[in-house]
């Protein structure tokens, strides 16, 4: 399973928006933060609006900001914004041109690599559930406690 980048680059800018509680940070501050492409990192920035997670602000002092409480926003939140809901394994009943098929059988439900795949593709979704970007940002400050400080003095110090 192969995630698109994007996925790193929306978590990192949420746990840095989480750090600015109340500002909104344009796309050109959050992208040179990283020195990632800005129209690339924006439509991350725009699937994580459409999703909820953030929330765009037009004008003079728009931008992005959290549109909810970091608990509230699981890293899982964040995969399905950008990669979309599908499962990354997808059955195709190969099982049906075998031979002893039966043609009428789902095999999705009975095929025992379908089932081991679909267990896996739970327990790696309910961990990321379980993940807040409010838990990555404490895990965050408690390895460096100044990273708060320094992401707001860094966004005050980039352009716009």
């Amino acid at each position: 399973m192969k995630m698109n980048e994007g996925v790193e680059w929306a978590m990192h800018s949420c746990v840095n928006l989480s750090w600015a509680p109340g500002e909104a940070v344009t796309a050109k501050r959050l992208a040179a933060f990283y020195n990632l492409p800005t129209a690339y990192l924006n439509k991350q920035l725009q699937a994580l609006t459409r999703a909820g997670i953030l929330t765009s602000v037009s004008g003079p002092k728009g931008g992005f900001q959290l549109a909810r409480d970091p608990r509230d926003i699981s890293l899982l939140d964040i995969v399905v914004a950008i990669d979309g809901p599908d499962d990354a394994f997808r059955c195709m009943e190969i099982l049906k041109e075998g031979p002893g098929a039966d043609a009428r059988a789902d095999y999705t439900k009975i095929c025992v690599i379908s089932q081991a795949m679909r267990g896996a593709e739970l327990t790696y979704r309910r961990e990321l559930a379980n993940r807040s970007i409010a838990d990555i940002a404490a895990e965050v400050v408690r390895l460096n406690p100044s990273a708060p400080d320094n992401t707001r003095n860094r966004f005050a110090n980039l352009k716009s």
